[in-house]
């Protein structure tokens, strides 16, 4: 009986044409039916496999945060909310930071209506009093005029944060200190400004200690929603993905079985001929046996002391899955032993690209059945 076979490595629909009677003949024939098998599906591997594993990498590593979240508190919050949430949160504290900064001018005012502040009212003139080393002894000169304009800036170069206020309210009365002798009046003065400045900032401190707290908690809160609306942007992506994954196994699946079926099927002999190769190959090759025959059929038990596996109840798929492997494993053991001897072609070939079997093998591997989301 002939078979309906590929003209020069092409299958079409609906032609068939009578084989050679001679065994070589029919050989070559079957060879090109292999080749066009193998090529077409790694065609579409290898359009596939870039993106299949940037995927799985992903999710892989989603998976990890994902299991580090408890499920009660994942909620999913969108980006564009948070980013939301975070501005508001923020017009608020500056609102009162401000209605803060307010209340710290009573401070300043009665510091600036002091008997003893009128030194350090307006900034040092240096030329006019001689103080010819006055900027090698002060570094960062300051003085209560230009805090006050600080203060009441409106073009956003003013004061953010009362503890500014603070330090540079120090700074005046350190630099005066600083400055000038201990016996000067000008010494003494700072002194005292400094002492009830002090005295005022004890009585205001807590305000701004609460402030800070507030602060802080709505940082770790926003920190907390920007991880949930991030995770929530990872998961939904990985779902999506995953689902594409699973649609294109699916596909993939469908193809194999379409263009396998369109080919002659396994004979008896090769059948037996695979089985016998089992026992050239080594423990990992057989693992990727038994992955194999497992993916094909679920209920078969990888684990068990004693396997067995029988070819007759093999779809053709897998057989000819189980046909390449056992093919290009001799291959790459007989490449291995002739590096051995001592043959100089044994290096070039080592080198050369996997052949196309082994690049459909190991990429078919590589693919990890994940339910779908």
């Amino acid at each position: 009986m002939a078979e309906s076979v590929p003209e020069s490595g092409q299958i079409l629909a609906g032609e068939s044409q009578t084989l050679p009677v001679d065994a070589e003949s029919i050989k070559q024939r079957v060879d090109e039916v292999v080749q066009w098998v193998d090529s077409t599906l790694l065609v579409l591997y290898l359009q596939l496999e870039h993106k299949l594993v940037q995927v799985e990498e992903f999710y892989s590593s989603v998976a990890v945060s994902n299991s580090s979240s408890s499920p009660a508190s994942r909620h999913v919050v969108g980006i564009r909310k948070v980013q939301q949430e975070a501005a508001r949160r923020e017009a608020v504290a500056a609102k009162r930071m401000h209605d803060l900064m307010r209340q710290f001018g009573t401070i300043f005012r009665q510091i600036t209506q002091h008997k003893c502040a009128w030194p350090f009212m307006h900034p040092v003139d240096v030329e006019s009093l001689g103080l010819d080393d006055y900027y090698e002894v002060i570094d960062e000169p300051m003085d209560l005029s230009t805090i006050k304009n600080q203060m009441e800036a409106k073009d956003g170069t003013g004061y953010k944060h009362v503890m500014q206020i603070y330090a540079d309210m120090r700074l005046v009365f350190e630099n005066a200190m600083k400055y000038n002798e201990e016996a000067s009046d000008v010494y003494s003065m700072a002194k005292t400004l400094l002492q009830k400045f002090e005295e005022k900032w004890a009585h205001f401190l807590p305000k701004v200690e609460e402030e800070e707290k507030i602060r802080e908690e709505e940082e770790k809160q926003a920190a907390m929603e920007a991880l949930l609306a991030k995770e929530a942007s990872h998961t939904k992506t990985t779902r999506e993905l995953s689902n594409e994954i699973c649609n294109v196994n699916e596909e993939l699946e469908k193809l194999r079985h379409a263009v396998v079926g369109r080919c002659r099927k396994i004979t008896t002999e090769e059948k037996r001929n695979i089985g016998l190769a089992f026992l050239k190959l080594s423990a990992d090759e057989l693992q990727k046996v038994l992955g194999i025959v497992a993916q094909a059929d679920p209920r078969f038990q990888t684990k068990s002391e004693e396997v067995t596996i029988e070819m007759d109840v093999l779809d053709e798929p897998t057989l000819w899955r189980l046909k390449f492997l056992v093919k290009d494993a001799l291959e790459n053991k007989k490449k291995e032993e002739t590096t051995k001897t001592g043959d100089g072609r044994g290096t070039q070939q080592n080198n050369e690209v996997p052949n196309k079997r082994s690049a459909v093998n190991k990429l078919a591997e590589r693919r990890t059945k994940r339910p779908c989301l």
